[in-house]
């Protein structure tokens, strides 16, 4: 029996397509519960190790630019598609150690978290974790919309950035964000090029539908027609498509036109230059953009695809910059470095970052370290835990995914573990951003620090817990219990006090009047 199949839209330009504003609309309608609540898978490229990779790209160039003893302006850094600025928090906690770390004299810098979202930006603007940051100067907040920003309103300073404007390079971050806005979909066989349409149906009746909704239950029809060059009006993108139909026998291709038109943009901002730096899974080499069929489209909450980063090379060295991709095969992600300047040969620190954090041993590498830790987590003890941790640089998402085995190792820990342990839970914290997930990192912590007997840091993370999700009555009866341990009387009445008229239904306190404090 043929099952129903109902059209949400006609075959339309795959560019031009209602899977874009679909995609948009998820966002808009989820906000940071897109990924608060793990809808978006996020944490391959939002992590303490990848914020180093691009702190340390950053540091590089500003040795770079110091050079040149242009110091009196700020180098702008602007992040595309923030989300929920995690990465950026990381970003800056690692750039500042490296800046304060430095002998040199370095220009000052203001990073820029900008979305499409409205409600991302608030959240930006008011949380505590980031305050320091906008009353130092060193972070704002702007609107940016890949299809039509061309200045950048800062909100926090609540100045504009218009082309032009800039002495100091500009730096952009594009960390899993080519991969959502809209590609071109092209096919090439024998010497001619194709633009592709796609038609949208769906099994299930799409009325009422929200956007997740309708990307979950989506399928597609892809057309082709054959197009005569010239089909843009750069003469670099024409260039870019007469090589593709040299050099793909048959193959289709996303073809990045709009980050193209975007890197334009952002280069007009500067009369200095601009480094590109972005992580996402595609590819940079030829050969993998060869016999290529229809493209998968995958979904996740919202949608993504792969990008061809080999595009956006070869526009950087079109227009005379130069390109750093990985060296060796990547398994997980591309991380690319995409000079634009006139004088790109100039910049050696950064091409020294580069090999360092990057080729010698990077994200990608520690991706893989993270799939062997969790599927050998069973076997691990707690030296082994530890060395991931710093490994991954105390990254929190880490920490929680291997925290039940740290649980179990626990209870038979050495003194000179302990230590340690405790140095890495201080590290780890130092690194965490809350972006309002429902699990309690500090309560955790705290958890492990009470049972390790160091009760005054216990304290210190209840505390922290109370600060974040508000008076718990489990909260209350630990901190009662750190009390105890630390033989300080008055406290511990004054919480159990205070914990009873909070929670005066809780029968969790009846164990505590049971205690003898003598």
């Amino acid at each position: 029996m043929k099952t129903k199949t109902f059209e949400i839209e006609s075959s339309t330009l795959f560019s031009e397509s209602l899977i874009w504003e679909l995609n948009r609309n998820f966002y808009h309608e989820n906000g940071i519960a897109a990924f608060s609540d793990e809808m978006v898978p996020h944490n391959v490229t939002n992590n303490s190790k990848c914020a180093r990779t691009y702190a340390n790209l950053i540091f590089a160039l500003l040795q770079d630019i110091s050079l040149e003893e242009n110091l009196d302006e700020p180098v702008y850094i602007l992040e595309l598609g923030a989300g929920h600025g995690r990465l950026s928090f990381q970003i800056l906690k690692h750039l500042q150690k490296l800046v304060n770390a430095s002998v040199e004299k370095l220009p000052n810098y203001c990073y820029i978290l900008s979305d499409i979202v409205d409600e991302n930006l608030t959240f930006f603007l008011d949380h505590p974790q980031l305050q320091e940051y906008f009353q130092k100067g060193m972070l704002d907040v702007a609107y940016f919309d890949s299809s039509s920003t061309v200045k950048l309103d800062l909100r926090y300073n609540k100045s504009s950035i218009h082309p032009g404007q800039l002495n100091q390079p500009i730096v952009v971050v594009a960390n899993y964000f080519f991969d959502s806005i809209p590609n071109e979909l092209l096919y090439f066989k024998n010497n001619e090029v194709s633009s592709c349409s796609v038609a949208i149906n769906s099994d299930i009746n799409p009325n009422g539908m929200d956007a997740e909704e309708m990307i979950d239950n989506m399928s597609f029809v892809f057309s082709k027609s054959i197009s005569k060059l010239p089909i843009y009006e750069s003469e670099i993108l024409n260039d870019i498509l007469d090589d593709y139909r040299k050099l793909l026998k048959e193959s289709f291709i996303f073809f990045p036109k709009l980050a193209m038109q975007c890197l334009g943009n952002f280069e007009k901002f500067s009369s200095a230059g601009m480094m590109l730096l972005t992580m996402d899974k595609g590819f940079h080499e030829i050969n993998n953009l060869k016999n290529k069929n229809v493209p998968e489209i995958i979904t996740h909450g919202s949608f993504s695809i792969w990008v061809n980063f080999h595009a956006l090379c070869a526009y950087c060295l079109k227009k005379g910059g130069k390109i750093f991709f990985p060296s060796f095969s990547n398994f997980h992600f591309e991380i690319g470095c995409l000079l634009f300047f006139n004088e790109s040969e100039n910049f050696q620190h950064v091409e020294r970052a580069y090999e360092q954090s990057v080729n010698d041993f990077g994200p990608d590498d520690f991706n893989s370290i993270k799939q062997l830790a969790y599927g050998n987590v069973a076997k691990l003890n707690l030296i082994e835990l530890i060395a991931l941790y710093r490994l991954g640089i105390y990254d929190s998402s880490f920490f929680i995914r291997l925290l039940p085995r740290l649980k179990q190792l626990i209870k038979t820990i050495s003194l000179e573990e302990r230590t340690r342990l405790a140095q890495t839970m201080d590290l780890t914290w130092d690194m965490y951003f809350h972006i309002s997930e429902s699990f309690d990192l500090a309560y955790e912590i705290a958890g492990l620090y009470f049972d390790l007997g160091y009760y005054e840091k216990a304290l210190i993370y209840f505390k922290r817990s109370n600060d974040i999700f508000g008076l718990k009555p489990d909260v209350f009866y630990n901190q009662a219990l750190c009390y105890y341990q630390l033989r300080q009387d008055k406290k511990f009445h004054e919480t159990v006090m205070n914990a009873k008229a909070s929670f005066p239904n809780s029968k969790l306190y009846k164990k505590l009047d049971l205690l003898d404090m003598a």
